[in-house]
């Protein structure tokens, strides 16, 4: 499992479109707005460097866990690769689990390189303590999109995984305040948006890198979408499997 894993770790890291996208995209949206608005303070006294930091971290994890997963399965399901991996000693628990650590880790750079982004070129500094809960809530909080991910691969040709991700990967963005403050948000898009993965996930991270702790409605949340998804996706990869 842990070699199946490598291989697709080494494949994504060895696409252009990957660092592109997921990599290069936030940390540029970053630079480009930090540099605009980055001294401004929220209504607690946040710097937006800080908080947009936070939305740009997390809207790479979105990206990055959600077509690491979608398109690598989809396009195996298509090439016959999920057939042939059906008659190895694999299980096919262990292949979704080496999709999921694939997917997971695949988020870390896009974690990593917009924090150190915000600390160069905003100069954002925390306590060692709340780097660690920010980034380890971001990374595990990453669960429901790849679970997302897994599913859209699971049901959908390649050709149709890639801009169906896309999509759900924009309309997450957008709706969960990753791109604009959810402050901006009418009263119908503000109730839209609590009924999100994306919304909560990146709440979490702003109440974290604020210093306000932990908020349990946003874990609730995100574990539930994590439950649902992941059921769903399991689900999906089982009808794949019998139809390989």
């Amino acid at each position: 499992m842990l070699a199946f894993a490598k291989t697709d770790i080494l494949r994504m890291l060895r696409n252009r479109r990957y660092f592109v996208f997921v990599v290069a995209f936030p940390v540029l949206l970053y630079v480009i707005n930090a540099s605009i608005y980055g001294q401004d303070t929220d209504a607690g006294g946040v710097k937006y460097s800080v908080l947009l930091m936070v939305s740009m971290a997390a809207y790479g994890a979105l990206a990055s866990s959600t077509m690491s997963s979608a398109v690598p399965l989809a396009t195996e399901r298509q090439s016959g690769w999920l057939r042939q991996l059906q008659i190895t000693p694999l299980p096919g628990s262990a292949v979704v689990a080496a999709k999921l650590m694939t997917a997971m880790t695949l988020v870390l750079p896009a974690l990593v390189l917009v924090s150190l982004a915000a600390i160069v070129q905003q100069g954002v500094s925390l306590p060692p303590g709340r780097w660690l809960a920010l980034l380890l809530a971001l990374w595990l909080g990453a669960v429901p999109f790849v679970a997302l991910g897994l599913a859209i691969g699971s049901a959908l040709t390649a050709d149709a995984a890639q801009p169906v991700a896309m999509i759900c990967m924009f309309v997450l963005a957008i709706a969960g305040g990753l791109w604009f403050p959810p402050e901006v948000f009418g009263a119908t898009m503000k109730t839209v948006a609590g009924l999100t993965p994306s919304f909560h996930y990146a709440s979490l991270g702003w109440s974290l890198a604020a210093g306000n702790g932990v908020v349990m409605t946003d874990v609730l949340v995100i574990a539930g979408w994590a439950v649902v998804l992941g059921g769903l996706a399991a689900c999906l990869y089982r009808r794949a499997t019998v139809r390989a």
